[in-house]
């Protein structure tokens, strides 16, 4: 289904990875993307953008806004998967199949690659993590790693996504947009407890702990909303 013309692939989790573990399998590069109100928004003036997610491997959808937007065409979204829990369950593949990751560092955020890759260590010790502190407005930075077999980027939408597209190297079979799932990783950012994840009020979490984003936050919770009510399917 598409939501304000972008793509949402509306599966179950079991289906969800079934798919991720074919493109594992698949000796050619995959995108996946983490949906919220925020991309979507983003879309509407942001063709560049809106394409990129619309030829997307899998786009999985994030964030309560996501299941309105369902229920206002009359159909269910079968699953909810921030960024975060898929990074989580992807480090775990990762670790138990023995493949290597790169992390994609924003070099302006708040956690650095290394920052990152000690956190990730601590609960896998064994993974082999590569990666790099990247200036986003870099459009020519590549991947050059020939064993690395699943990429995450931190560096936001659109950049992330951006950046993902561009990577050529087919050895690379994932490259997944993880938005602020490094700093959650270093504690840098405390991720919402899991109440308020489940009533899907994470944006009220990060408004309390970030007011600096209350332009963001009022697009995906009062701008969002007002479009879908106002929209035709698609």
């Amino acid at each position: 289904m598409k939501v304000l013309g972008v793509k949402i692939d509306n599966l179950s989790k079991s289906e969800i990875f079934e798919k991720i573990k074919f493109f594992l399998s698949e000796p050619k590069f995959h995108q996946i993307a983490t949906i919220n109100p925020e991309f979507i928004i983003e879309a509407q003036s942001n063709e560049e953008f809106k394409n990129i997610l619309n030829t997307s491997d899998l786009n999985i959808a994030d964030g309560i806004g996501l299941k309105l937007a369902f229920w206002r065409h009359r159909e269910r979204l079968k699953c909810r998967l921030t960024g975060a829990d898929l990074m989580k369950s992807l480090l775990h593949i990762a670790n138990k199949k023995g493949f290597s990751v790169f992390l994609a560092a924003n070099k302006d955020g708040l956690s650095t690659w290394e920052e990152t890759k000690t956190a990730i260590e601590k609960i896998y010790p064994d993974l082999i993590i590569f990666g790099d502190d990247i200036d986003i407005k870099n459009e020519d930075y590549q991947i050059l790693s020939s064993t690395c077999r699943i990429v995450f980027c931190n560096f936001g939408a659109p950049h992330q996504e951006a950046f993902l597209k561009r990577q050529k190297n087919d050895k690379i079979r994932l490259g997944v947009g993880v938005g602020g799932s490094f700093d959650y990783l270093t504690n840098k950012v405390r991720r919402a407890p899991n109440f308020f994840q489940f009533l899907g009020l994470e944006w009220l979490w990060r408004f309390l702990l970030q007011p600096e984003r209350f332009f963001r936050i009022f697009k995906a919770v009062i701008i969002f909303p007002i479009k879908i009510i106002l929209s035709a399917k698609g």
